[in-house]
């Protein structure tokens, strides 16, 4: 379908860039009952709404004629949450009205203000800004909004989280009563309804996301991981789609900094973007990406909102958003504008239902698969040699005498594994990750259970017995000795046999196999709080299940009050987590991005 009628000077602009058929929000704000009306626009992003609202103003800001008259007070401020969006903006608005022979200037938090308030003095006729930094200009009276025709505020309710209520309400109060307010936002929420209510007259409701599927250009999938091989699994996917351009999002500033430093030794073309760094260096990374010189990005959420790469084929969760909104936020990077792309999130197993509930509430759904294995990966770099247009292309003029040279002095076999060489030397290479399918639970055989390893009841050859310098008055328990003597000793559950708990020591029972690797284990711990040492059977002993004879609460658990002996003290030892008791787990805190 071509464009709705717009001003000559845009339609230009339309027809050079290569715009044929307009998205859904660009027709719905081009139609007869949206002309000259304040809007209240619902749309999901990347669905071209800054070409939309750049359409919507253009007869209120240029009327019958073909150009703009002389800069002045600007005639129309468009606000943005961010400062990557508030550049795109400023971006797609400078050759959309390059024509009309608009001047647009910019006035984004982190750049120079004393810079932009000298772009303002000289005149403009559009200003693409920040909350924050378009109230500092206001206040300076370097904004002067008198002439003021239309005003945009750009994902009203990003704005509305970041906490930017209290500055739009001053510049919307300080702008002309008679302007036209056109609001879009992915969700119309209570605080966006009672915003439009304040500050528009009229206006009309534009919504492009009822009935329709999210993201519906974008292929979900989800690869299940080990938690401990997130790296390599990342490596995999990025050579398994060999994508131009792809961005990988992280939830921490710390965990950014450390996949990309990976990525660049594995010999990735990679770019790290987060809050730390200043406007000036996210400006050169997204501008490394556009420009095809970096073909990674690993990002913080502050990334997921503004940033529109025309290449970005591929996201990557390497962190598993924290909630259905950065999910869709995040994903829409990629699958933009009618183009199609590609999502992975990264899903260890212990968070597989979390990953299944975020879907869930994005309303989405995935193709589970395991993670890429280095064998599939190099069939698919065979795959993609062979395919290689420079194998069938025409041989140029020039090259004939050298080709006979290489051909005379070498045979076919050199020359291809010069070529392979040559081939393989800039490709990153594939990890050997473990591969976890979605069907991770085995189904059960028919017939009887058969007894679990080190809990049956049937005797077997005497073990080794070893005593524990801990016992009923230290408050004992199976539940933590268990996994103690296993880290202690480099021994598996199965290889306790039973367990004796007395007044002051605890005895247990090591099968004859591993008996000699546990005392081996033992005999390098120095600790002064927890002696182990080899120790006779007690009367009746043998391998058989492992019996707690400490005290018990109801159900199985320890009694109120008890609490288990700290072995470790605060300097940590072999196996447990320090500074607490075994089994004890301390979170580590993590930046905020």
């Amino acid at each position: 379908m071509p464009f709705p009628e717009t001003h000559p000077a845009l339609q230009r602009a339309l027809d050079e860039q290569g715009y044929e058929n307009p998205t859904p929000v660009q027709t719905a704000v081009l139609d007869v009952a949206a002309d000259g009306r304040d809007l209240l626009v619902s749309a999901q992003t990347g669905s071209g709404k800054t070409v939309a609202f750049g359409l919507a103003m253009a007869d209120t800001l240029l009327g019958g004629d073909e150009r703009l008259g002389p800069a002045g007070a600007p005639l129309a401020v468009i606000i943005a949450p961010t400062r990557e969006l508030a550049m795109q903006v400023t971006r797609e608005l400078t050759w959309l009205y390059a024509a009309a022979g608009a001047r647009i200037v910019s006035c984004i938090g982190g750049m120079d203000a004393r810079r932009e308030a000298r772009a303002l003095q000289i005149g403009a006729h559009i200003v693409v800004g920040t909350p924050g930094r378009l109230c500092d200009h206001l206040s300076r009276g370097r904004l002067v909004m008198t002439d003021l025709r239309v005003v945009v505020l750009d994902e009203a309710d990003e704005m509305l989280d970041l906490g930017f209520r209290d500055e739009l309400e001053q510049l919307l109060d300080a702008m002309p009563k008679t302007r036209r307010t056109l609001l879009f936002s992915a969700t119309i929420a209570r605080e966006i309804a009672s915003l439009a209510k304040r500050y528009q007259h009229d206006a009309l409701r534009i919504d492009t996301l009822s009935g329709t599927k999210q993201h519906a250009d974008i292929e979900y999938r989800a690869l299940l991981t080990d938690a401990r091989e997130i790296i390599p699994s990342v490596v995999n996917v990025l050579r398994e789609t060999d994508s131009p351009t792809t961005m990988v999002f992280c939830a921490t500033r710390e965990l950014v900094r450390h996949l990309q430093s990976a990525l660049v030794e594995r010999g990735f073309s990679s770019v790290a973007l987060s809050g730390e760094l200043g406007q000036a260096e996210r400006t050169r990374a997204i501008d490394s990406l556009r420009k095809g010189q970096a073909s990674v990005c690993v990002a913080t959420d502050v990334a997921a909102r503004g940033i529109d790469i025309p290449a970005l084929a591929l996201v990557v969760h390497a962190s598993l958003p924290t909630d259905p909104a950065t999910l869709l936020h995040r994903s829409g990077r990629t699958g933009r504008a009618g183009r199609k792309g590609v999502c992975v999130l990264m899903v260890p197993v212990s968070q597989r239902r979390r990953a299944e509930r975020l879907m869930m509430g994005a309303k989405i759904s995935a193709t589970w698969s395991a993670v890429p294995s280095a064998e599939e990966i190099r069939v698919l770099d065979t795959q993609r040699l062979l395919a290689d247009p420079a194998l069938s292309a025409a041989v140029p003029e020039a090259d004939h005498e050298l080709i006979a040279r290489l051909t005379e002095g070498h045979s076919p076999e050199q020359l291809a594994a010069a070529l392979l060489r040559s081939y393989r030397a800039h490709l990153p290479q594939p990890e050997n990750v473990r591969q976890i399918t979605p069907d991770t639970r085995a189904p059960r055989a028919e017939g009887p259970r058969a007894p679990r390893e080190g809990r049956d009841h049937a005797p077997r050859e005497p073990g080794s017995w070893f005593s524990m310098s801990v016992g009923r008055q230290d408050k004992a328990d199976p539940k933590w000795l268990v996994p103690l003597i296993c880290r202690l000793g480099g021994v598996r559950k199965s290889d306790i046999g039973a367990i004796r708990i007395a007044d002051t020591q605890t005895l247990f029972e090591i099968t004859p196999d591993t008996a000699e690797k546990f005392s081996s284990c033992i005999a390098a711990i120095d600790n002064d709080e927890v002696q182990i040492a080899p120790a006779s059977a007690p009367p009746g002993g043998g391998m058989g299940p492992r019996r707690s004879m400490g005290p018990r609460g109801p159900g199985g658990r320890p009694p109120a009050g008890a609490r288990r002996p700290r072995p470790f003290g605060g300097g940590g030892g072999h196996g447990g987590p320090r500074g607490g008791a075994p089994g004890s787990s301390r979170k580590r805190s993590a930046r905020p991005a």
